[in-house]
């Protein structure tokens, strides 16, 4: 479409030449309408080849015979369109400002006394065609200037347009990504410690089936009330996905969901240790200050890592291990410590996601997320002997869940 226009003008310039019996004038008029089949790609060059060519017809006006000497010619347009494609097109505000300023001093030479010089014969235009004149080639400056000005502009928005797309995408999938970092850290937590209670109370209902049926009934109990949180568990992360909100958003503490379900909350902090108990873990849980101020997120972030800790005791430390469990809510901070003792076996292996630390599992890795997201600081390491402790400090929030 531009080439078929830029055509189109340089064809209005050539036709105007053809009208001049000159054999000079024609071959200069043809010369301008060429060069601005290039005035996109090169305005400045065109603007100065173009104006150099105005110039050469306004000096070789000074043969003789040659009527009206050193007046402007229909194809001199080429020049105002060289100017007005600098303008439009040009990226330095120079070439702007040195545009119009060629078109000025072009119009002081030919209309005006300095004319004289260069064409004696020529009579110079009078005072009011001078003005015109400049007028004329002003208003084509300034109008370019405003179109200009319009693209830029909307090449501007156009880019802010598209710069806004670019961060709305990058902040979608940043969303995305926190989101299903979340989930999986819901899922990898509910499934391995329901999981490692249900395997190993299903482990031990088949030693003590015939010698122990009471032991044993109360081990099939817990496998089934197990069971039925962990599905509980699942149903809350389905809706969660199904909602579109991160597990936790909006829950009140200590509140049942619409349906009555449990949600995991420090209210069932007991229950998640007496399960531990039952599993064969010898569990000590120690609460200092007030648990139930700390909002709904902090609330889940300490139950879950709490409940990881005890699988991991359960997988890696093994029955009869002493887990010590210590919540101290003060008034700036929240401090999470929980150690076990390895079962007694020196060297016992590091807990599942221990080798997260430097790269490997995800149980250590889900904590660590937990407890930095919340703002917190979250450390892990074997203790001296055998055993293994995790410490995080949660930041205390103001304002108590409601």
């Amino acid at each position: 479409m531009h080439t078929a226009y830029d055509v189109a003008v340089a064809g209005v310039v050539a036709c105007s030449a053809s009208y001049y019996s000159a054999g000079y004038d024609q071959v200069i008029g043809w010369a301008m309408a060429l060069t601005l089949l290039f005035r996109r790609r090169w305005p400045m060059a065109v603007l100065g080849a173009a104006s150099a060519l105005a110039l050469l017809q306004y000096v070789l006006a000074v043969v003789p015979d040659v009527a009206q000497a050193g007046a402007p010619t229909g194809y001199d347009m080429a020049v105002l369109v060289a100017m007005v494609s600098v303008v439009t097109h040009a990226r330095a505000m120079w070439q702007v400002y040195t545009a119009g300023a060629v078109v000025v001093a072009g119009v002081v030479l030919v209309f005006g006394g300095v004319g004289s010089l260069f064409a004696p014969r020529a009579a110079s235009m009078d005072f009011v065609s001078f003005v015109a004149f400049l007028g004329i080639c002003v208003a084509m400056w300034l109008t370019a200037v405003v179109l200009r000005t319009r693209r830029l502009y909307a090449v501007g928005l156009e880019e802010k347009a598209a710069v806004e797309e670019r961060e709305r995408r990058h902040l979608a999938q940043l969303a995305a990504a926190e989101e299903r970092a979340e989930i999986a850290r819901e899922l990898h937590d509910v499934v391995a410690h329901s999981l490692a209670v249900m395997i190993l109370q299903a482990d031990a209902v088949g030693y003590v089936l015939k010698t122990d049926p009471d032991r044993a009934g109360t081990a099939l109990q817990t496998i089934a009330a197990t069971g039925r949180d962990a599905l509980e568990d699942m149903h809350r992360i389905v809706r969660v996905l199904r909602a579109g909100r991160a597990p936790g958003d909006g829950e009140e503490e200590g509140a049942e969901l619409g349906d009555g379900r449990r949600r995991a909350s420090l209210a069932g902090l007991e229950t998640l240790v007496e399960r531990a108990r039952t599993a064969g873990l010898l569990v000590t849980l120690t609460v200092h200050g007030d648990r139930d101020r700390l909002p709904t997120a902090d609330q889940l972030t300490v139950f879950r890592v709490v409940q990881e800790c005890l699988t991991n005791a359960l997988r890696h430390a093994g029955p009869g291990a002493e887990v010590a469990v210590t919540l101290s809510c003060e008034e700036d901070v929240v401090h999470i410590e929980v150690s076990d003792d390895g079962g007694g076996r020196p060297g016992a292996p590091a807990p599942a996601g221990a080798e997260g630390v430097a790269g490997g599992g995800h149980g250590l890795v889900g904590m660590r997320e937990r407890v930095e997201v919340s703002g917190g600081r979250f450390t892990a390491g074997p203790r001296l002997g055998a055993g293994w402790r995790v410490e995080a400090d949660l930041p205390a929030k103001a304002g108590a869940a409601t």
